[in-house]
């Protein structure tokens, strides 16, 4: 699933000044890769891709002020189509005669911006990546323990919410609760944030109702998104089951393209499993610095075993 994304988006967050083409701001964007069609005003459009956004910079525009009138004319009609989503011109500059004129004519959206050109670049390849990024819902708590980005899953009535709230009250921060977005990024991170406005901040406990945690911890005890560090999926304690109780098998589950370790841990009264997730986020940032305890004690038991044997 993937997020439709309209010029008009990208002029709301990035500030942008709207110049001409106001009927063409729900043009649809359906790529995050950005042009500077310098090619394109020296007459070479065999491999112009309209579907982009455009930029102008101070370059382009300097190369087009040499232009005849006529050659002018020709390459911004060929510029402006009703398939681009809009033509960016950087650095607060003026936007030629010619430009408009085409824009008028096909509702091409002519956009200014007072940001040097990579700067504006970036910032538009920063949104449409992270806009357009393939995203998945999953049924969990995300919350954010020492730095750690903790996707809490498990059955319905498990204590996924009691747990959390425990872990609020000893410091750390929610960013879901039942409905957990999940975007992929284009360098294999995944990023999660609350599923729904409907209920950002709210933590959902049986017996006791919604309550909104941002009102009675405040605001450090929330934040908007984060990244997906770890999965702890908690089950059910089954006394026939084996649970790996020294932490050298490593278990993973796979999101979009991107595989993130995964921990299942039992549940049972008695338990205090919130000091667990705890553990289990300082644990997973020692073995991030190379710090691998489990790793560690095996190698010592088999030295152990081999000084017996001499």
């Amino acid at each position: 699933m993937t997020t439709k994304l309209t010029t008009k988006y990208l002029i709301d967050k990035l500030g942008l000044e709207l110049v001409a083409g106001e009927n063409g701001i729900d043009r649809e964007i359906e790529t995050s890769d950005i042009s500077r069609p310098g090619l394109e005003l020296a007459g070479y459009f065999s491999y112009y891709t309209p579907t982009r956004v455009q930029v102008l910079g101070t370059t382009e525009l300097s190369f087009f002020s040499l232009l005849n009138d006529k050659e002018k004319n020709s390459r911004m009609r060929m510029l402006c189509t009703r398939k681009t989503p809009c033509i960016i011109v950087s650095r607060g500059q003026d936007v030629p005669e010619e430009l408009l004129e085409a824009a008028k004519k096909y509702d091409t959206p002519i956009l200014k911006s007072n940001s040097i050109t990579t700067s504006l670049i970036a910032k538009i390849t920063i949104t449409l990546q992270r806009e357009l990024a393939p995203d998945t819902s999953v049924h969990g708590v995300f919350i954010e323990v020492y730095g750690i980005g903790m996707l809490i899953t498990g059955e319905s009535g498990i204590g996924k919410s009691e747990i959390a709230l425990e872990l609020i009250k000893r410091g750390h921060r929610l960013i879901a609760d039942d409905r957990v977005d999940i975007k992929e990024l284009d360098n294999g991170i995944l990023v999660g944030r609350c599923g729904s406005e409907l209920i950002k901040h709210l933590l959902e406990i049986r017996g006791l109702g919604i309550i909104n945690v941002m009102t009675l911890f405040g605001t450090g005890a929330v934040r908007e998104e984060k990244i997906v560090n770890l999965n702890v999926h908690l089950e059910s304690w089954d006394k026939q089951k084996q649970y790996d109780r020294i932490g050298l098998t490593k278990e993973y589950i796979k999101i979009h393209d991107t595989e993130i370790e995964k921990k299942t841990i039992p549940v049972r009264p008695g338990r205090n499993v919130a000091i667990i997730l705890e553990s289990a986020a300082m644990n997973f940032r020692l073995n991030e610095m190379g710090i691998d305890t489990a790793k560690e004690f095996e190698n010592r038991l088999l030295e152990q075993i081999a000084n017996r044997e001499d």
